[in-house]
C-alpha cells in the first residue's frame, strides 16, 4: 500500500460544530418519523415542522456527519450536462419539473441559511462544467441551449477560469457552496426550536405496519402515521431499489492553496477522468478541494492508489500546497440520472416514503426530495408530476455487483494496517491487522444480502461490492442498506 499524506477525515465534518443531540430510549409517538438526519431527512423535517406536524428524527450515528456532510457541497442546479439528456429522455415537461424542483431547493437552502442564521460558510458562486477536449464543445453548446429553454441563465465560455488549459465551459451564475455538516447541525437545531425532536446514536432496526407504523430500535420504538426513510439507500423498502441503482464512490482531498492563490467558482469536468474543484475552508483557513473520478463501491482493491493519483493530478494542474484532509464518499447512480423519491407502494405500505439515487447531486436533489415528500404528507398531493417516480421502469441489469477484491490465501498475506478475506471451510472471514500487528476478524458476509465485502485500504472500512453498505473495521455499520453489524469471529 502506498504511503498517504493528509489526515484521514473530511474537512467539513472536522470543522463543524459538535452535535449534542440525545439518544432516544423508550416509546414515543408522533405524526411523522424521519429515519436519517442528512439533507433529505432534515429538509423534510423542517418543512413538516413549519406546517405544524409532530416530527421525530432519528440518526444512527451523528447528525450531519454521514454522506451529506462528506459531499462536495455545491448548492447548484447545474448537474454537469443533464438538461439536454432529460429533455431527450423524458420530454420537455418532466425536464422542466426537474429544473423547477432543483431551483426551488437551491432557493430554499438560501432562505433557511439567511432566515435561520445558520453559520455554515455559505457563499454565492458560479458553477462551471468544463471540458478539456474540444470534442465536448458541441455538447456544451447543446446543454446551454437546453438549460436556457428551461429558464436558466446559462453561458458558454471559451475557457473555464481555471489555471490549466480547457476547451470550453458552461457557466450557471448565482449558485452557492457551503459547509454541509455545519448546515445540517444548524438546521437540526432550528427543527428542535420549532418543536421537532432530534435524536442521534439511535439506529432503526425494524419497521412494522399495524394501524400506524412502528419503528423499532434498541431500547424502544416510535409510533407514527408516516415514515420517511432518508438513509442514503433505504434500509427497508417494499420494492427493489438495489437492482436499479449502482453504488459508487469517489476520493476527495483538501489542500492548503499556495500563497496568494485563489480559484473563483465551482467546477466539474465533463470528460474522463472527471475532476471536481472548489475552494472551501476549515478552522485553520482556506482550502482547495479536489475530487477524483468515480469508481464502484467495494470493487477497487487499492483505493489508496486513487489518493496518490489525485494528489499528483492536483499538484500538476492546480496551486495545491500542503495536503490537509482526505476522505471517500459514496453515492448511488440510476440509469436515467434521476432519483427515486416518494411512496413506492401506497397499497401495501401506505405512508412509507423513500429517497435514493441522487447521481452525485444530492444537495439540491436531496433537498427537493425532502420538500416533495413533506408536501405530499401535508397536502396529500404528489408534487412535480411523475418526476422521481420510484416505480418507473429501469434496466434489469443496471446494478453491476461484484466479488470481493480482498481475497487472500492466508493470514500471512495481511500486512499491518491492511485487510483481507480468508476462506475457512464454507465461511469467509474478513480480517484486518492493526498497526501493532494484532489481528481482528468479522464475518465477510454483508448483513444486507450476503455479498462478500472488500477492504478499503484508505478508509480502513469493509465495503460491499454489491449494494454499497459500508462497515467500520470492527464490523459496525457506517451506512446501509445493511442494518446489522458484521458478526465478530475468532481466528
Amino acid at each position: 500500500m502506498p504511503e498517504l499524506s493528509a489526515t484521514p477525515d473530511c474537512c467539513w465534518t472536522a470543522s463543524a460544530p459538535s452535535s449534542s443531540f440525545a439518544q432516544l430510549t423508550g416509546h414515543t409517538e408522533c405524526d411523522v418519523v424521519v429515519v436519517g438526519a442528512g439533507i433529505v431527512g432534515l429538509s423534510a423535517a423542517m418543512t413538516l415542522c413549519e406546517a405544524g406536524k409532530s416530527v421525530v428524527v432519528i440518526e444512527a450515528r451523528e447528525v450531519g456527519r454521514q454522506v451529506t456532510g462528506r459531499s462536495t457541497a455545491k448548492i447548484t442546479t447545474q448537474h454537469a450536462l443533464i438538461y439536454r439528456h432529460l429533455i431527450d429522455t423524458f420530454g420537455q415537461e418532466l425536464a422542466q419539473c426537474y429544473a423547477d424542483a432543483n431551483r426551488e431547493a437551491v432557493d430554499r437552502i438560501r432562505h433557511w441559511v439567511e432566515t435561520l442564521q445558520i453559520d455554515c460558510d455559505y457563499q454565492r458562486q458560479s458553477a462551471f462544467a468544463y471540458a478539456c477536449s474540444p470534442d465536448w464543445r458541441v455538447a456544451i453548446e447543446q446543454e446551454a441551449e437546453a438549460a436556457r429553454c428551461l429558464g436558466f441563465a446559462a453561458e458558454v465560455l471559451e475557457q473555464a477560469p481555471l489555471p490549466f488549459e480547457t476547451a470550453g465551459a458552461l457557466e450557471f451564475p448565482d449558485q452557492a457552496q457551503f459547509n454541509p455538516a455545519s448546515y445540517l447541525v444548524g438546521l437540526a437545531a432550528a427543527i428542535e426550536a420549532r418543536g421537532g425532536r432530534i435524536y442521534q446514536q439511535t439506529r432503526a432496526q425494524s419497521f412494522e405496519r399495524q394501524e400506524r407504523w412502528h419503528v423499532g430500535f434498541e431500547g424502544g420504538s416510535i409510533e407514527a402515521d408516516q415514515v420517511i426513510l432518508a438513509t442514503h439507500m433505504p434500509v427497508e423498502t417494499p420494492i427493489d431499489l438495489a437492482s436499479p441503482t449502482q453504488p459508487r464512490c469517489h476520493v476527495a482531498m483538501a489542500f492548503r492553496p499556495q500563497e496568494g492563490a485563489h480559484i473563483e467558482g465551482m467546477f466539474i469536468g465533463v470528460d474522463e477522468p472527471t475532476h471536481s474543484i472548489r475552494m472551501g475552508r476549515d478552522a485553520e483557513g482556506p482550502l482547495l478541494i479536489v475530487l477524483g473520478p468515480r469508481f464502484r463501491t467495494g470493487q477497487d482493491g487499492d483505493v489508496a492508489r486513487r489518493f496518490v493519483d489525485l494528489e499528483n493530478w492536483a499538484r500538476s494542474n492546480l496551486p495545491a500546497g500542503e495536503p490537509v484532509w482526505r476522505w471517500c464518499n459514496e453515492d448511488y447512480d440510476t440509469a436515467d440520472r434521476v432519483a427515486y423519491v416518494g411512496e413506492p407502494d401506497p397499497e401495501q405500505s401506505p405512508g412509507l416514503f423513500v429517497a435514493t439515487g441522487f447521481n452525485g447531486w444530492g444537495i439540491s436533489n436531496g433537498t427537493a426530495a425532502g420538500l416533495g415528500i413533506a408536501r405530499q404528507i401535508i397536502t396529500g398531493r404528489r408534487p412535480w408530476k411523475t418526476l422521481y417516480d420510484p416505480n418507473r421502469p429501469s434496466p434489469d441489469d443496471y446494478n453491476q455487483s461484484s466479488d470481493s477484491q480482498s481475497q487472500v490465501d492466508g493470514l500471512d498475506a495481511i500486512g499491518r494496517g491492511e485487510g483481507g478475506v480468508i476462506t475457512r471451510g464454507d465461511e469467509k472471514i474478513a480480517v484486518w491487522r492493526d498497526d501493532s500487528g494484532a489481528l481482528h476478524a468479522v464475518s465477510a458476509a454483508c448483513t444486507h444480502m450476503g455479498c462478500t465485502v472488500t477492504w478499503n485500504n484508505a478508509d480502513r472500512t469493509w465495503d460491499c461490492p454489491c449494494h454499497g453498505s459500508i462497515f467500520q473495521a470492527d464490523g459496525d455499520v457506517i451506512h446501509g442498506p445493511a442494518i446489522e453489524p458484521l458478526a465478530t469471529k475468532s481466528l
